[in-house]
């Protein structure tokens, strides 16, 4: 035994005495590195998803319009036979593009690969100064201005906001429309009991018309984002940061972080004047769904649209409930037989750029779509 403790010490002398002082310090000395470059990378991280830079468009394609409103991006064949498809994208504080939001997470892509050769996107433009008299008919009109650019007929895909924008076009021109989709859009805003409803019901219009106000006839994005936010304050303020730091040796992980970010971070202003007939007529008093709206001059009622119907909702959508999209079913024209309702598991932004949705019920919608013509 002696032998053996004698040729243990011997090999693990240091070769001289300044090695022998270093090697207790280099471990904890070494940890402590590695964990300061992580705090270091987590940092620079976070300042990245914080305040990130603007969103861009995953699929390669044309602006056909430049309107006050919007820019018409066009995708695909654009001088294919078949009937184009528009999707109009929510105009809601947030940025088209999550219609095209990134490679296989795209709804564009997603329509194109599944036999809708011509897809064009409402990229609808943040509100300046100027546009702040801008009003719902402002945008319906020119909503209409690009379906005549396109021939006069479109396949109409109302997403969000977008929903509510595209059944006012289609209850006022229901000839322009050959097929409705309706994608998390809030048609009978009395219907179910979400957040938003309960919001927009509760809060008096004075504090919404005081925000416009603050945003100088503008509505500022970055109040809209402060409440969504506060909606979750949690995961908004606590738990994705959580995550990034467990996470931050992730490359996937981060790219997919910094994509979000990109569209989310990044709130658009809105229109005073649009904001406001948008909270006190279509959320508070439920005109549209009454048949009390009035749009482009004359009122405007659901059964109208006599087109066929597609209505798709999130089971676990908290600022548009199922019920708000699925009572568009009894409201229009539609015979029953030519309506089709789907809900899906998943929250709101999912139906949009969800992998599980965009894989497994867009396809069919696409082809739901082409049958139509």
């Amino acid at each position: 035994m002696a032998t053996s403790r004698s040729a243990i010490k011997t090999s693990s002398q240091p070769a001289n005495g300044a090695d022998e002082l270093s090697l207790p310090w280099f471990w904890p000395v070494d940890a402590a590195l590695r964990l300061t470059e992580r705090n270091l990378d987590f940092l620079s991280e976070a300042v990245k998803i914080t305040r990130p830079p603007p969103p861009g468009w995953a699929t390669p394609h044309t602006v056909r319009l430049d309107l006050p409103t919007m820019s018409l991006r066009e995708f695909g064949k654009a001088g294919s036979d078949g009937i184009p498809v528009l999707v109009d994208a929510p105009y809601a504080g947030h940025s088209a593009t999550i219609a095209d939001y990134d490679k296989g997470q795209s709804l564009v892509e997603t329509l194109l690969a599944n036999g809708l050769e011509h897809v064009l996107v409402t990229d609808w433009k943040p509100a300046t100064q100027e546009m702040r008299y801008f009003s719902i008919d402002t945008y319906l009109a020119e909503l209409n201005a690009a379906i005549d650019d396109l021939g006069g007929v479109v396949h109409l895909v109302g997403l969000c906001q977008g929903g509510w924008l595209s059944a006012m076009l289609a209850s006022r021109f229901p000839g322009k429309v050959k097929s409705l989709v309706l994608a998390g859009a809030p048609i009978d805003a009395d219907a179910g009991d979400g957040p938003i409803k309960r919001m927009a019901k509760t809060m008096p219009l004075k504090s919404y018309r005081a925000m416009v106000r603050t945003g100088r006839g503008l509505m500022p994005g970055r109040f809209m984002l402060a409440g969504w936010k506060n909606m979750h304050p949690d995961e908004h303020y606590v738990d994705k940061y959580v995550r990034l730091y467990q996470n931050i040796a992730d490359k996937n992980y981060l790219d997919r972080t910094e994509t979000f970010a990109a569209w989310y971070e990044n709130p658009l202003d809105l229109p005073g004047v649009y904001y406001l007939q948008a909270i006190e007529q279509i959320f508070k008093d439920n005109r549209f769904a009454k048949g009390e709206f009035v749009g482009l001059g004359r009122r405007l009622s659901l059964k109208d649209v006599t087109c066929p119907v597609y209505l798709l909702a999130g089971a676990g959508d908290d600022i548009t409930t199922s019920e708000q999209v699925f009572a568009a079913e009894d409201l229009v024209g539609t015979p029953k037989k030519k309506i089709e309702k789907k809900l899906v598991p998943g929250g709101h932004i999912g139906l949009f750029m969800g992998r599980k949705t965009l894989g497994e019920t867009w396809p069919g919608i696409a082809r739901w779509i082409a049958a139509q013509s």
